[in-house]
């Protein structure tokens, strides 16, 4: 992959630039905002990694800019632990959130994650996905739990499709509670707290220890398949 890394942080970029390289990946550095939203237009990367606390512009900034003509992949890494930095970088048009410091192998399976979503699917392939015993096929809106089928209520199948069709990836309350309910719903995340419950008790062999439809305090939910 073509990776844009845009972090002024110079033992930052080097070690993952040594890092990437080591695993194939062509690695295109940027030291501030300006540079990066450059490099992205005459670049054309295939992910952008980007920190929030950049000079001349800041990544809200480069991710309002970068959205405004692309929908390249963008994975924030920074050192803001805050749970409002996250939402407002994800709710701004970033796709997942990592931050500082890091496990490499961590930053690892985002990237991977972040390229199956942003991979064409194959024609004719079947969008079917499976994670443990329960398979969910997208096309026949059918979800089966070791071969049993499992029935679920049209908002708790809109709540599971969302995140199928984004396995790994962070997907803020705010993003699914407009994806299902609208936008003048973005508050009540007492909602997704419930159909969220009711997934785990339907799909999850332990729903109170979900291994598969996980909470990130603060943000949001993601589907792991291959926990």
């Amino acid at each position: 992959m073509k990776i844009l890394l845009a972090d002024d942080d110079p033992q930052i970029v080097r070690a993952l630039r040594i890092t990437l390289a080591a695993h194939g990946h062509e690695v295109i550095p940027a030291v501030d905002g300006a540079a990066a939203i450059a490099a992205a237009a005459s670049e054309r990367p295939d992910i952008v990694m980007l920190d929030l606390g950049m000079p001349r512009l800041d990544g809200l900034e480069v991710i309002a800019a970068l959205r405004g003509w692309t929908t390249v992949p963008i994975l924030v890494v920074s050192g803001r632990t805050g749970a409002a930095d996250k939402v407002e970088a994800l709710d701004a048009g970033a796709d997942d959130y990592v931050t500082k410091p890091f496990q490499m192998d961590e930053l690892l399976a985002r990237l991977r994650a972040l390229t199956r979503r942003s991979s064409p699917q194959q024609p004719g392939a079947d969008p079917v996905v499976t994670f443990a015993d329960v398979t969910v096929d997208l096309v026949s809106r059918t979800v089966t739990r070791d071969g049993a089928a499992v029935r679920l209520t049209p908002t708790e199948w809109h709540v599971l499709e969302f995140l199928v069709r984004h396995p790994g990836l962070l997907v803020s309350r705010q993003t699914l509670l407009t994806e299902i309910w609208g936008s003048e719903h973005i508050t009540d995340t007492g909602y997704l707290r419930l159909y969220i419950g009711q997934l785990r008790k339907k799909l999850e062999v332990d729903p109170a220890r979900p291994r598969h439809i996980l909470t990130e305090p603060g943000m949001g939910y993601r589907l792991v398949l291959d926990a």
